[in-house]
């Protein structure tokens, strides 16, 4: 019986002896294959990259050095540089375009080198980003191409940018803005170009690095703003002239100063004398004056003539008149001035001989003075002696002279006669209006044979009455 059971024990034994060893076979063969397996893995990834390597922010999982750069190299030619520009315009530039290649600089190759493939278990579950140098290069001069055939340097694409500057408005000077435009500058562009290149940089804002060519002068400019004011101060005068009302008065104001101004090589603006002076001239001068020129007038019998010359009129200084209007502008008034004269008529209508005047007629030998309009004296008289050569002047109007009670006309010494008058009222040379006590008839045919020395002889009564009626400068017609 104990025979038995030894038996039985000893076979156990060896059964649980022969398990043991079946089991540890068994786990020496998992053992092995893993090992196999994993020297296997281990020798991939001599020469690939670990699941989950990221490389310049490719995914380079399970690649080969060869297959990494090949796709560093087709990422880099997605390459573009985004040109912004004025007014919202952006343009690219590609790789292409840039002449861009991949230089192998051996980083893939050194990042693989430092890979060690045995740890590849500890990268099943986490991803490894790195960075590399990715060297690349491009062609300069292609580079300048693509830069200059940018839209922005398209002729008619952009506007060159201005100065403020000082302009006339319709009454005043005004500072006109600058205009920014957008007209780049080459060289600047295309260094900013390059350096975004060379930078591996994807964006140029062309703005923001002063690529663009700027105004000298801005309306903020402080030479500007003093220009303004004082050129303007010119232009706050206004002077009317007044040559009978209406549309006979000259007004000088800010929009004729205007054109006066000119500027000047320092810039500022001041008024052209001669520009005055040319004004007076033509405005005033040319369109204004009467004296010694034609007079149309119409006679006691209603007949129009032409009167000629005389010595009757307004006749403006000129250098005077001028030196008066630069001085009113530049004292910035509004005002009404009367031009200076060196001749003066009585009335400064378009008819300056108003309705006071002496009316002489040689063929009628008849005169006639009228007084605000009324004829006052009419009366027959004796004028220059014809037959003796004496003849009063005729065919123009003068002004009188002078006014003289008790005068003696001519000398015996010298003219042969000496002729006490009441009444002298001259008005050309010694030719004048007077009274003559020595005559006891007028008018008719005498003055043919036995006419004056020239003067209008005329009854005293006459004489009296024209004396006392007119004034030194009063028109004297004689046709």
């Amino acid at each position: 019986m104990e025979k038995i059971q030894g038996r039985a024990y000893m076979a156990k034994q060896k059964k649980k002896k022969i398990w043991k060893w079946l089991v540890a076979g068994i786990l020496l063969f998992i053992v092995a294959v893993c090992g196999i397996c994993y020297a296997g893995v281990t020798y991939y990834y001599t020469t690939h990259f670990f699941k989950g390597t990221i490389i310049n922010g490719i995914d380079c999982s399970n690649l080969t050095v060869e297959e990494v750069k090949y796709k560093i190299e087709d990422e880099l030619m997605t390459y573009a540089i985004s040109i912004k520009e004025r007014g919202g315009v952006t343009e690219r530039i590609l790789a292409s375009q840039l002449g861009m290649t991949y230089v192998d600089d051996q980083s893939v190759d050194r990042l693989m080198a430092e890979q060690n493939p045995i740890t590849w278990i500890t990268h099943l579950s986490k991803a490894a980003e790195t960075t590399v140098s990715a060297a690349t290069d491009y062609d300069k001069e292609r580079t300048d191409q693509s830069v200059k055939a940018l839209q922005a340097f398209a002729e008619g694409n952009y506007t060159s940018p201005e100065d403020a500057r000082v302009e006339k408005g319709e009454t005043s000077y005004e500072i006109v803005p600058e205009v920014e435009g957008n007209e780049l500058k080459l060289d600047e562009v295309l260094e900013a170009v390059h350096a975004a290149v060379e930078n591996n940089e994807t964006e140029v804002n062309l703005d923001e690095l002063g690529c663009y060519k700027e105004p000298k002068v801005r309306s903020d400019n402080k030479r500007l703003k003093n220009l303004v004011k004082s050129s303007n101060k010119y232009l706050t005068s206004e002077t009317t002239y007044d040559f009978g009302g209406g549309d006979r008065d000259v007004v000088v104001d800010a929009e004729r100063v205007m054109d006066w101004l000119v500027e000047g090589e320092d810039g500022k603006f001041t008024l052209d004398e001669d520009k005055v002076a040319e004004f007076v001239k033509t405005e005033m001068a040319y369109k204004y004056d009467t004296f010694g020129l034609t007079h149309t007038f119409k006679t006691h019998g209603g007949e129009t003539i032409e009167l000629k010359g005389g010595d009757y009129g307004w006749c403006i200084n000129r250098d005077k008149t001028t030196e008066q209007l630069i001085e009113a502008i530049q004292s910035g008034k509004k005002q009404e001035l009367e031009p200076v004269y060196l001749y003066s008529a009585k009335d400064r209508s378009a008819n300056d001989i108003g309705d006071t005047y002496v009316e002489i007629s040689i063929s009628a030998q008849k005169m006639w003075c009228y007084k605000d309009g009324e004829c006052i004296v009419t009366t027959d008289v004796v004028t220059g002696c014809p037959a003796k050569g004496n003849d009063t002047p005729k065919g123009s109007v003068w002004a009188i002279d002078a006014k003289k009670r008790n005068a003696t006309l001519g000398t015996m010494d010298t003219m042969g006669y000496s002729s006490p008058v009441d009444f002298w009222m001259p008005f050309t040379g010694n030719v004048g209006i007077h009274d003559a006590a020595w005559r006891h008839q007028f008018g008719g045919s005498i003055y043919k044979n036995n006419g004056s020395h020239g003067c209008v002889n005329t009854p005293h009564n006459a004489a009296e009455k024209i004396y006392n009626a007119v004034e030194i400068g009063t028109a004297v017609i004689v046709y």
